[in-house]
């Protein structure tokens, strides 16, 4: 577990909105590379590292994604300020408050900024608590000594420019792990270290299986594509979703049985259940009534497999996240259960 932390940690250290993922895919290359693997880089940007198993006619993927929410420049306003685009799925008061860097194309320097509504100051606006936070009157305030579009764009920023924001990553000493983005670098650093596990222990597991680390998911189709046509199993391992009517917590593994997309395949979530029971994993079931993963974009992109997804529980997903270690730690004890067990 505790590598599984450092590798958490390191991920959450590098922006990666979708769309700007190089850097992170970059990391994780590097680091399978040492393990003694040779990863694969597909036209769309995945990132796969098969491992071959005893039986090599039938084969599994298991995924994690390493793209995250962000933006993008939308516009430059005249008073030098910046509009934005949202990269993902949420509302903008999620990211009200939240200091943040432009990463900028041209010449690949780097700006920081703070992301606040325009009427700010309730010295001076009526409505600062009151105001819808939308695209209109959401903005950056750059930490440059800029007041005018032409200021701004002369520091080489311009539409289309990436913008990501501060993780602000937190380790409590009661085990509590806050952040941005746990949703779904949790998930990738635990298939890291699943990897460093058989690698350096010589496990040999029981079919060829594709570690996948996808980088499109946030925008809907994720790794639907590079599916070797020997795979007969999809496990996505992602995030469990906490709040009314869930039960889903912070401390158990989550088994999903429905998303938007539809019920997961019903063995194949029963054989997780009876996984964690012979394992004595704690876990949880649930429906994610607004989410869609990995696995269900293979299965619109007709993909004939089997699917599952399963992930830590994470608290107020698509905001300032947090999970426990318990979680974390049942998460890939699943995983790993999983990857060494029999065919559904």
């Amino acid at each position: 577990m505790n590598q599984t932390l450092n590798y958490l940690k390191e991920l959450l250290a590098i922006p990666s909105p979708t769309g700007y993922t190089e850097q992170v895919m970059k990391y994780i290359g590097q680091e399978v590379e040492k393990m003694g693997y040779t990863p694969k880089r597909t036209n769309k940007g995945l990132l796969i590292v098969s491992v071959k198993g005893e039986n090599d006619q039938q084969h599994r993927t298991v995924t994690a994604h390493i793209d995250t929410l962000g933006a993008m420049v939308r516009a430059i306003k005249p008073d030098g300020r910046l509009k934005l685009d949202r990269i993902g799925g949420f509302p903008w008061n999620m990211i009200e408050g939240e200091n943040c860097t432009i990463h900028v194309a041209s010449n690949q320097k780097e700006y920081s900024g703070t992301i606040l509504i325009h009427q700010t100051s309730t010295h001076v606006y009526r409505d600062a608590g009151t105001a819808e936070r939308t695209q209109d009157n959401m903005e950056v305030r750059l930490d440059e000594k800029v007041t005018s579009a032409e200021e701004t764009r002369a520091l080489g920023i311009n539409v289309g420019d990436f913008v990501s924001f501060d993780p602000r990553t937190t380790i409590t000493d009661s085990g509590f792990v806050k952040s941005r983005f746990l949703d779904d670098k949790v998930s990738a650093a635990i298939l890291l270290n699943l990897l460093k596990e058989f690698k350096e222990q010589h496990i040999q597991i029981p079919y060829t299986t594709h570690f996948m680390f996808s980088n499109f998911e946030e925008v809907g189709h994720g790794a639907n594509s590079s599916i070797t046509p020997e795979t007969v199993e999809y496990l996505a391992v992602d995030m469990g979703a906490m709040g009314d009517d869930q039960q889903t917590d912070e401390y158990t593994v989550s088994i999903c049985v429905k998303d938007a997309s539809g019920p997961y395949h019903y063995a194949f979530r029963n054989h997780l259940v009876e996984l964690s029971k012979a394992n004595q994993i704690e876990y949880k079931l649930d429906i994610y009534p607004y989410y869609g993963s990995d696995a269900s974009a293979a299965i619109r992109a007709g993909a004939d497999v089997k699917h599952a997804l399963l992930g830590a529980g994470i608290e107020s997903s698509h905001s300032y996240e947090r999970t426990h270690m318990d979680s974390i730690k049942h998460t890939e004890a699943l995983v790993k259960a999983y990857l060494l067990s029999q065919l559904v």
